[in-house]
């Protein structure tokens, strides 16, 4: 074997590796919530025992958020949960019913895409 073609060898083991490390895309779809009310998969519970929260789940994702809570996305057909990663992109969906397009890597949810769907609340 000469060295130009070990030396190929070894760039495609090393592309090769990297590329498997990748998370796969994935769609997901459910709704941005906080992980407060998330673990209860409702708002209401946390709407009855705050008040200024009020009975908009847009509302009260965003004031559990201030509290200290995390995005998540609540996949309710599934019954699971994933912390969103980036949550800049989740903010501006916050109480809605969303489809993402992204990577999970120990239940974190890196957002690629989101986008409102159906009669998003």
């Amino acid at each position: 074997m000469t060295a130009k073609t070990l030396k190929t060898s070894l760039m495609a083991l090393v592309i090769t590796c990297f590329a498997g490390t990748a998370p796969a895309q994935q769609t997901f779809s459910g709704e941005i919530m906080d992980d407060l009310c998330g673990k209860d998969k409702t708002h209401a519970k946390m709407m009855e025992q705050m008040k200024s929260m009020t009975s908009d789940p847009v509302v009260c994702t965003k004031k559990c958020v201030q509290l200290g809570a995390h995005y998540v996305l609540l996949d309710r057909q599934k019954g699971t949960m994933y912390r969103i990663e980036n949550p800049e992109k989740a903010e501006p969906f916050a109480g809605k019913t969303v489809q993402v397009s992204g990577s999970v890597e120990k239940n974190k949810l890196k957002i690629s895409t989101i986008e409102a769907i159906g009669g998003a609340k």
